[in-house]
């Protein structure tokens, strides 16, 4: 199964279905889960702050299950509005 990946626009409006399909699609892995699940974020371009709450809760579903995510191509934007969030360490920890 290819990565996971963010949509071009992520706003409020489109949070809960986003993440609802990621959870979808991880049921669907006909394997375990691998140790970790990388997600592009590369396209992403239109967002607010919903989507740290997307990106948190992702992590959250995959933690539970004992898998860590690891985001890719974060755009300088993302990246700055998960730091001012005080969320960026917790998206791609050392």
């Amino acid at each position: 199964m290819s990565a996971l990946k963010l949509p071009a626009t992520l706003l409020h409006d489109q949070a809960d279905a986003c993440l609802a399909q990621w959870q979808s699609q991880l049921a669907q892995w006909p394997d375990a889960l691998p140790p970790e699940v990388a997600l592009d974020a590369s396209a992403l371009a239109d967002f607010d702050s919903s989507a740290l709450a997307v990106l948190l809760g992702l992590r959250r579903v995959l933690t539970q299950k004992g898998t860590a995510l690891r985001v890719e191509g974060m755009t300088p934007r993302l990246r700055e509005l998960a730091s001012l969030y005080g969320v960026l360490e917790l998206l791609q920890p050392a």
